[in-house]
């Protein structure tokens, strides 16, 4: 399974998850398999809220889950109906979370559960 996560800055499996999938600088794609990271610059970073177009910030890449501290309903929904399962990230870097999405410990996200916005007073999830 190829797993996405968006990072301010690349150090591999040793990157923090950032804590917005929309704004994160880039993502860092791990092969679940192999352990083979990939790095991508944010291809849709500047857009209006509301007007993200995640699949185009990939790049390309096809990945088949993302898991974020935080992500908007728009952004969620339109992973999803890419195929792409989106998961909220544990404490920890991004070994920690792949180590926690093995063992099934990180909850899925749910329209209901995201961001209402990009700054940190809209009381959102993370």
């Amino acid at each position: 399974m190829k797993v996405c996560f968006p990072v301010e800055q690349n150090h591999g499996l040793s990157s923090a998850v950032y804590g917005h999938f929309g704004s994160a600088p880039g993502f860092v794609v791990v092969d679940s398999v192999t352990g083979e990271c990939t790095a991508i610059n944010n291809g849709d970073r500047v857009h209006q809220h509301g007007a993200c177009n995640p699949v185009a910030g990939l790049g390309g890449h096809e990945v088949d889950a993302v898991v974020v501290g935080g992500i908007g309903g728009g952004a969620l929904y339109k992973l999803n109906a890419a195929g792409l399962r989106v998961f909220r990230a544990g404490e920890g870097t991004i070994a920690d979370n792949l180590a926690l999405l093995s063992a099934n410990q990180l909850q899925e996200y749910l329209p209901g559960h995201t961001c209402g916005g990009h700054g940190h007073s809209h009381g959102c999830s993370h």
